[in-house]
């Protein structure tokens, strides 16, 4: 990926005030590919102790997201245009992974998916949710 390109996704991700409050980084980029995690804090967690749906999905959400943004053009922004989620076992760890990819990219949309791993302390990972969605390339806000 290009400098630019790297430059321009990194500084939308800085922008997510969500992913701030969550404690979020974002990991590594590619064309088509994007790595976000954050811990499972006591600010995301429902009930039961572990992770709440709503980190997955956001987590997920976005690092799709970034992933369809790495191969937009200049000056494009994206958001989502549909995502569902399958949850498959509890948040139960550290933190989260989120990696999304682009499965197909179009002019102007694009089809994605994202898994989301939970990690332990230990550096054991479980996959507990996959995302498929849709986004689109939109003029920036402002």
């Amino acid at each position: 990926m290009d400098e630019e390109t790297g430059a321009r996704v990194r500084a939308s991700f800085a922008r997510q005030s969500l992913m701030q409050t969550f404690g979020a980084s974002l990991d590594a980029l590619a064309p088509g590919r994007c790595t976000i995690s954050a811990p499972i804090g006591a600010n995301a967690r429902q009930q039961h102790g572990v992770g709440h749906a709503g980190l997955t999905f956001a987590l997920g959400d976005t690092a799709a997201g970034y992933a369809a943004l790495s191969q937009m053009p200049e000056g494009a922004e994206v958001m989502t245009v549909e995502m569902k989620i399958n949850l498959m076992a509890p948040a139960a760890g550290a933190r989260l992974i989120a990696t999304g990819r682009v499965v197909k990219a179009g002019r102007r949309l694009s089809v994605v998916t994202a898994e989301v791993e939970a990690e332990t302390e230990a550096g054991a990972r479980r996959t507990i949710a996959l995302l498929q969605g849709t986004m689109i390339a939109v003029e920036p806000a402002g």
